[in-house]
């Protein structure tokens, strides 16, 4: 029994609408990462490697060649932001 050529329309538009989903979604995330594929499986030393490259170069994904961190980098640390929890005062 053959498939009546109206089913066909329906089926094109959810194909093409998931595929354009799809790559627009996958766009857009490789865009949020300047260019290079997710990370999945973040352990602490990756999220602190991340940490280290955005205060060196202000991205999460760059990576400096520059052997010598520049003198901003002396003063933004990290532990300056954090607040001291006292358990006796």
């Amino acid at each position: 029994m053959p498939v009546p050529f109206e089913a066909l329309i329906p089926f094109g538009l959810l194909t093409v609408m998931f595929a354009a989903t799809g790559t627009l979604f996958s766009a857009a995330k490789r865009l949020t990462n300047d260019g290079k594929p997710t990370r999945y499986g973040l352990d602490t030393w990756d999220e602190n490697m991340m940490e280290r490259d955005r205060r060196l170069t202000g991205s999460l994904r760059g990576q400096a060649t520059d052997p010598v961190a520049p003198k901003a980098f002396a003063t933004n640390s990290v532990w300056e932001t954090e607040t001291v929890k006292r358990a006796f005062l």
